[in-house]
């Protein structure tokens, strides 16, 4: 029995961690004006990011096909994979996981299932890199997906937002919330659990942290901790002082938000993936 991992590229895993356990990332697409980017394949984070505020036309985000899903599988199989599990966005985000088992039903070389990961960011990437590990250690599919379940009930993603416009020009939001937003000055802060999107309005940067910091809090104590932001480096690391100093955490990663995600919410946000430790 050889199982291999398959995710895209909304997971924010680093790509060493990629390459040493094998994972198949399959793009999904970026559309700028007439021109379609594979994510992390014909545009850098660094690029988008930077070249965001001034696009002409807001930038938009597409699934990949079932073809290039079932490309990804067959390679697997060739390879000598005798069975898959593809992990995936939330399905309440993205329309990836109804693709991938849409081709899943479609392929006949070896059996596929499909994982919602109920996440994004790195809380799908954490259990992507746990699947991948656990498969090198020859454990069963049923064996990867109670751990995956397990890790998806006590993970959170949580990231304070620097301005509403993005959601604004995504669509995302009416015109009038975004206007009450800007007259205000308040700063979403957007949350991830279990499957569920939801978002919270405070006034200031530093009300905007304060409450960060005491969601994670809520959350302690932490087994796994990264950090996350769209091309706000210097930002993430302020934060994580502060940080460390309350719950003494250590990053596992600090990543750039995949612009799949970013087109949405915006250069400036900073926030976390955790996964809380077990019997809290």
């Amino acid at each position: 029995m050889t199982i291999r991992i398959v995710t895209d590229s909304t997971c924010d895993l680093p790509q060493s961690v990629i390459d040493e356990l094998g994972i198949t990332v399959v793009p999904l697409y970026i559309n700028i004006g007439q021109r379609s980017f594979r994510d992390g394949v014909e545009i850098s984070r660094k690029e988008f990011y930077t070249n965001l505020p001034n696009y002409s036309n807001h930038p938009t985000t597409a699934t990949p096909s079932v073809d290039v899903m079932n490309k990804a599988y067959q390679s697997l199989v060739d390879e000598g994979a005798t069975e898959i599990l593809s992990i995936h966005i939330s399905i309440s985000l993205s329309a990836t996981v109804d693709v991938a088992r849409t081709a899943a039903e479609q392929f006949s070389s070896a059996p596929v299932t499909v994982l919602d990961s109920r996440q994004l960011s790195l809380g799908t990437g954490f259990q992507v890199e746990t699947a991948a590990r656990m498969a090198m250690q020859e454990k069963s599919m049923v064996e990867i997906l109670a751990e995956l379940d397990d890790m998806a009930s006590r993970s959170f993603v949580s990231a304070r937002l620097s301005t509403l416009e993005f959601l604004r020009r995504s669509g995302r939001m009416n015109s009038a919330m975004t206007g009450i937003g800007s007259l205000l000055r308040l700063k979403p802060i957007l949350k991830m659990i279990d499957g569920k999107p939801t978002s919270e309005r405070v006034r200031t940067f530093k009300k905007a942290e304060n409450r960060l910091i005491q969601l994670l809090k809520e959350r302690a104590p932490i087994e796994r901790f990264a950090l996350v932001h769209t091309n706000a480096h210097a930002d993430a690391e302020v934060l994580l002082d502060r940080i460390k100093k309350i719950l003494d955490v250590t990053p596992v990663y600090s990543m750039d938000i995949t612009p799949v995600i970013g087109a949405h919410i915006g250069p400036g946000a900073i926030g976390f993936a955790i996964i809380s430790a077990k019997g809290i």
